[in-house]
């Protein structure tokens, strides 16, 4: 056989896999193969290999005798949209898609050059995890792409798309990165299986509900996407590199709008309830103030009471950050703390523009929350804000209470505008609190006192729960018409283009972890 034939050879044998026959059991199971997953991800014909023909070097176990070219790890780059991205795939039909010295070294290679490019790293995972036969060499070769996903955070985006197992050392390298996609009922991610926990603590616990995509999607917090497929998990990842720069060092790409920018919306003017109590729907306001009202929602069943993710405003990419009074009458908690605070910081990180939509009452009371440390974690949402050197835009559409008032990008930690409806009603606390503490003592002379109490809560609602005293002091740049939102956030935004703030010369914060 002439050297020709023998490269045509092992091309071929790393294009099969594992085989047409456990390529056809990966469809079975609602799955695609690694390089069919690649193709679909990336622009037609834009893919281009690495390591094709790399094997591993284990000799034991009878290892010598099953050797596949690529040892079960598609790697490359490619183009999204003609913009170059960095892919590794895991082909669960080799080996379980288990990682060994060989393909490790194959996807450091891969992060190395996305590090020196500039460019995202889109991680497709679907593996049984360390290969045993090699031991602690499997190992060591998790460190170093952790090693990588962390020297990489901040610099570059980094994506992974859990679209089968992903057990054990295996969750931290997705855990590491900015998103992680899941896929319903084909995806898991859990650090110790249930077989485990059975023998250790005796909890009897399904698969599906221990680390499924909807548990890791609403429960845990680690998955920020959950696909129906694996079709549209590619398809939602190629949309989430639209809103993205290539690397800290670039703006995010522009596009044309039709939306006009100074689009006027009425429906805006009767969104928010006349009575304070009463709930609205923050995402309809979104979807009327962004460009064509399209909204990219990350966590979307996370963490509700707060609402992120990402849309265009006069064609740049901003990163929404709102509190949604549907769910929780929009206080603050642990959890939407947590999902905040890391939104901020991606956003920031990649100079995407932080647009906030503030309707809290303040952070949500119990025994549960401040046991669980709701002091230090709604101290990451502060500093995440405070921190952000991006242009940082705050519009107050109803309450705006406590300290709640100062984490969510008020004037005094360095947003740049702020903007209030009338509707806005920003104090210490809410009327009725307000009263009795401050008017305690004439309450309780008045006996039952409910005409005197409720002539009180009046006044102190119109002396103080409004959005004028703020805007006398400067705290609030203007009180707008609703309907003028979309115009004026354009406006500012604009005006922030150039924009140019610093932070205190140091290595780095000490974020409350």
């Amino acid at each position: 056989m002439n050297r020709l034939e023998e490269l045509r050879r092992r091309h071929a044998a790393a294009d099969q896999g594992g085989g047409e026959a456990r390529k056809e059991r990966q469809h079975k199971e609602g799955k695609l193969s690694a390089r069919e997953r690649v193709e679909l991800l990336l622009d037609e014909n834009s893919f281009e290999e690495l390591d094709k023909l790399v094997t591993h070097r284990c000799r034991d176990f009878g290892m010598e005798e099953q050797i596949v070219p690529g040892d079960g790890f598609v790697t490359g780059w490619g183009r999204i949209d003609g913009r170059l991205m960095y892919v590794f795939a895991q082909d669960f039909t080799v080996f379980g898609g288990s990682l060994s010295e060989a393909n490790a070294q194959k996807i450091c290679k891969i992060m190395d050059l996305a590090l020196k490019n500039g460019a995202p790293v889109i991680g497709l995972n679907d593996s049984g995890g360390a290969r045993i036969q090699e031991g602690v060499i499997s190992l060591g070769g998790y460190a170093d792409i952790f090693l990588r996903n962390t020297l990489a955070s901040g610099v570059v985006p980094q994506i992974s798309a859990i679209m089968g197992p992903c057990a054990g050392g295996a969750v931290y390298s997705p855990a590491i990165t900015d998103f992680v996609f899941m896929v319903s009922h084909t995806s898991y991610m859990f650090v110790t299986g249930p077989d485990v926990i059975k023998t250790v603590t005796h909890e009897d616990v399904s698969k599906e509900r221990l680390g499924g995509s909807m548990t890791h999607n609403s429960v845990s917090g680690v998955g920020h996407f959950l696909a129906t497929d694996d079709a549209e998990c590619l398809r939602m990842i190629r949309e989430l590199v639209s809103y993205l720069p290539q690397n800290n060092r670039d703006d995010p790409p522009r596009l044309e709008s039709r939306d006009p920018a100074d689009r006027a919306d009425p429906e805006l003017d009767r969104i928010v309830p006349e009575e304070s109590n009463q709930p609205y729907d923050i995402k309809e306001v979104i979807l009327h103030v962004v460009d064509d009202g399209n909204f990219f929602e990350v966590h979307e069943h996370f963490a509700q009471n707060l609402v992120i993710g990402f849309a265009r405003m006069d064609g740049r990419s901003v990163g929404i950050v709102a509190n949604q009074p549907a769910y929780l009458a929009g206080c603050l908690d642990i959890n939407s703390s947590v999902k905040g605070a890391r939104f901020v910081r991606f956003c920031d990180a990649f100079n995407i523009p932080i647009l906030t939509f503030e309707d809290v009452p303040g952070f949500l009371p119990g025994t549960d929350q401040e046991f669980g440390g709701i002091i230090r974690h709604g101290a990451k949402l502060l500093f995440a804000y405070a921190e952000a050197t991006v242009p940082k835009i705050t519009v107050i559409t109803r309450k705006a209470y406590g300290g709640a008032y100062c984490v969510m990008g008020s004037k005094h930690i360095r947003t740049d505008i702020n903007l209030a409806w009338p509707t806005a009603e920003i104090a210490v606390m809410g009327p009725e609190g307000a009263v009795n503490i401050v008017y305690r003592r004439e309450l309780a002379a008045a006996g039952d006192g409910k005409a005197a109490r409720e002539e009180k809560v009046a006044e102190f609602r119109e002396r103080f729960a409004n959005p004028f005293i703020a805007a006398e002091r400067g705290f609030i740049d203007d009180v707008i018409e609703p309907r003028e939102t979309r115009s004026r956030v354009i406006r500012a935004l604009r005006m922030l283009e150039n924009k140019v703030d610093t932070m205190p010369r140091k290595k780095h914060g000490n974020i409350p972890l």
